[in-house]
Formats: C-alpha cells, sequence, structure tokens
C-alpha cells in the first residue's frame, strides 16, 4: 500500500472540537444552543444507527438536540404537520427528515415542504439550486463532508480532472455540482455511461457513489489519484462494504477513504456546520 488513508474519524474530532468552542461562545453571549430535531419514521435499523449517532455528536458539541420518532403508519397529512411545526419552532434551528421513509410517504413533498433555512440536510430544491448557481448556502451533507476530507489533501482542485461515478439526486449530483464550484473539470457517469472504467483511469480525483461492493477495481485508479469511497453497503454478517477495491486502490492512489471510518464521520460534521451556519442565519440572539 502506498497511499495515504484520509481518517474521516480522526478529522471530525478535530472539526467537532471546534464547533464545541463555537456553541461555548455563543453561550458565553447570552444566545442559546443551535437546535437540531431529526424525524425517524418507523424502526429501520440502519436509520436507527444514524441517528443515534448524530444525536451522540450533538451532544459532544452542546447543541439542543431532538430525535421525534413516528410510527411508520404516519399519513402524509400527519407527517406534513410535522415539518410545518418544526419550521416554526424558535428552539429548532435545523432538522432533518431521515430516509428512507416508509412507501406510502411521498419524500419529495416532504422534502419541499422544509423551510430551505432549516433545511441542514442541503437536500431542498432551493439550497441545491443555490449551489448550482455559485451561491451556496446550507449544502448537501455528503458531499460537503467528502470536499472538506479532500481539503486536508492539500491539493489544488482548479482544472483537476474528477469524476464522480453515481447521479442520484442526494449524492453524485451535488457531489459534482460542488467539485465544478472548486475549479474541476467534472466527469459524471451513471448507469447509462457506456465505459464507467475509462472515466475513472482519467480521475485525479475518483469519487465513488453507487452502494456496489468491489465496483472500482484497482485497475480504475490513475496513479497519484485521490479516491474517495461514498458507497457503502452492509453485508447478511453485518460487515460494511464500500465501492472500492480497497487494498487495490491504494497501491496507486495516494490517498484513499477507508470504509467504514472515511466519508460516513465527515458526513455528520457537515450537519454539524450547516446547523451552526443556520442558526446564525436565523437566531436573533434570543
Amino acid at each position: 500500500m502506498t497511499a495515504k488513508v484520509l481518517d474521516g474519524k480522526a478529522i471530525a474530532a478535530a472539526y467537532r472540537r471546534d464547533i464545541r468552542q463555537a456553541v461555548q461562545r455563543r453561550l458565553s453571549a447570552g444566545r442559546r444552543p443551535p437546535g437540531l430535531a431529526v424525524v425517524l419514521v418507523g424502526d429501520d435499523a440502519a436509520s436507527e444507527v444514524y441517528v443515534n449517532a448524530k444525536a451522540r455528536d450533538c451532544r459532544q458539541v452542546g447543541f439542543h438536540s431532538v430525535v421525534e420518532r413516528i410510527s411508520a403508519t404516519v399519513t402524509q397529512g400527519e407527517l406534513e404537520a410535522r415539518i410545518v411545526a418544526l419550521n416554526a419552532d424558535p428552539d429548532i434551528h435545523g432538522f432533518l427528515v431521515q430516509l428512507p421513509l416508509p412507501g406510502h410517504i411521498n419524500a419529495d413533498h416532504i422534502i419541499d415542504l422544509i423551510d430551505p433555512a432549516k433545511d441542514v440536510d442541503g437536500f431542498h430544491p432551493y439550497n441545491i439550486g443555490r449551489l448550482a448557481l455559485r451561491r451556496p448556502t446550507l449544502r448537501s451533507c455528503t458531499p460537503m463532508g467528502v470536499m472538506l476530507l479532500l481539503d486536508r489533501t492539500g491539493m489544488d482542485y482548479r482544472g483537476a480532472q474528477a469524476t464522480v461515478i453515481g447521479a442520484s439526486n442526494h449524492l453524485g449530483r451535488p457531489m459534482g455540482l460542488e467539485l465544478l464550484l472548486a475549479g474541476c473539470t467534472v466527469t459524471m457517469t451513471h448507469k447509462f455511461t457506456r465505459d464507467t472504467s475509462a472515466a475513472a483511469r482519467r480521475a485525479d480525483i475518483l469519487i465513488s457513489a453507487v452502494g456496489k461492493p468491489g465496483l472500482v477495481q484497482g485497475d480504475w485508479i490513475k496513479s497519484g489519484a485521490v479516491v474517495i469511497d461514498v458507497g457503502i453497503t452492509r453485508d447478511q454478517q453485518g460487515k460494511l462494504h464500500g465501492d472500492v477495491d480497497f487494498d487495490a486502490a491504494a497501491r496507486s492512489a495516494a490517498w484513499i477513504t477507508p470504509v467504514p471510518g472515511g466519508v460516513g464521520p465527515m458526513t455528520r460534521v457537515a450537519l454539524l456546520l450547516n446547523t451552526l451556519q443556520a442558526a446564525g442565519e436565523v437566531d436573533d440572539g434570543g
């Protein structure tokens, strides 16, 4: 192995220390702590793990944290009413609805109903649109977390060839916009791409966000590339796997993220940073 590992756990811990200091300064000035709410519908085990980790992060940095657990039998109208209530709650500066939602719920309608100023997941069309126009506000958490990781490499983004594998609304597409904003030349690949491996081999920055274990082979990696593995899949034994063949890719890459312990902790840090930003924008100091 020649690649350096981008340790998301360690980097995230450093960011949390800085965020906690910012919260302490806020409290010392007589202001309320940033308030983050998470709405969890149903009893999906993976979602429960993520929500518990977010709540733990909030405790570490001193946020006011609320987890609303709602039955999977909730109706569209009932869930929409909870969104409207959170939009109006002055103690909640930002909130998110944990995905996926039950099949009978229209997730797009739920996301659209969130106040963009409280959309700390960065999923609302308004916030994605601001990013597309190079005027970002609250940014999609995983792409934002990836950019925080990439910053640690010290590379010059301007003109760098970046390939994103996967074009989902919450990962691939905003990831491409983040890289464009940073000055990269971006190639997006998806299920209709005819030769994904060729696009990968050109990349100075390769980001895979598909959720297909072993998709990215070692011979897809350009020598000296930065490889970011966003894909995450849990096998029948409960073990987590990324999209990238880590050992093979690490022989060519300059930097690489592990799974787990790479992008995941940075996604949660981005959520904290978005909440801190939302608190600054909407709090009148009371």
